[in-house]
């Protein structure tokens, strides 16, 4: 048994009624339980991977007992994944978590917005929070204000879990007359695609980031 494989029983099988690893995958599925720590700051149950952001709960069925571990593990050591109480298998399984990861992303978007609402008592991002909840994207006029309101109060949010429309010509139009500096606000929101829209409507993407000088080798 290899190192990687002992830390990965020393975790599971005092959880589990089977002790041979093997058989004891077997007790354990997938729930629809998800925590987004916002940071990767947290480690796998399972394990012990460090720097996961995500964070998906298995359930053993015997013992009730319930891991927190990364979706990498899940697919490695074949843990059940089931939707409505039917096995699933193939890519359906990479689906369900794809879709899972897709709702906590969703969830976490509301959540920055709530906060940015309530401390600013803006109307305008009232309206934002309860478009956002409707539709589950964003306009480009509502994105770029949006994703410069919650930089400048500090409150921490990812700006690719935002989603834009450019499904109408007059979110098109929004974009085309937004000044550059909101679109480069709103840019790392945007897909390939809709970046490539912006360039075509007269946009230029925004520089690459300056790299820091590599340090000097230490002195002898």
């Amino acid at each position: 048994m290899t190192a990687f494989s002992e830390r990965v029983a020393a975790n599971i099988l005092p959880l589990s009624q089977s002790q041979t690893l093997s058989v004891a995958f077997k007790e354990w599925a997938v729930t629809d339980g998800m925590i987004d720590h916002e940071q990767a700051i947290e480690t796998c149950q399972l394990c012990d991977q460090e720097d996961l952001r995500y964070q998906y709960e298995i359930a053993n069925r015997i013992t009730r007992r319930r891991l927190w571990v990364g979706s990498s593990c899940i697919l490695r050591f074949d843990v059940a994944v089931l939707e409505k109480g039917v096995l699933l298998s193939g890519k359906d399984r990479e689906r369900k978590l794809n879709r899972l990861l897709t709702e906590t992303r969703r969830r976490t978007c509301i959540a920055s917005l709530e906060r940015l609402a309530a401390a600013e008592k803006d109307e305008r991002l009232i309206a934002a929070l309860a478009y956002y909840r409707k539709h589950e994207h964003l306009t480009p006029k509502f994105a770029a204000m949006v994703l410069w309101r919650l930089s400048v109060a500090k409150i921490e949010h990812s700006p690719t879990f935002f989603k834009v429309c450019l499904r109408r010509d007059q979110h098109k139009r929004d974009l085309q007359t937004m000044r550059l500096q909101q679109v480069h606000t709103l840019w790392p929101a945007l897909t390939s695609a809709q970046r490539q829209t912006a360039i075509a409507l007269g946009h230029r993407p925004p520089p690459p980031p300056v790299l820091a000088p590599p340090a000097p080798p230490p002195s002898s």
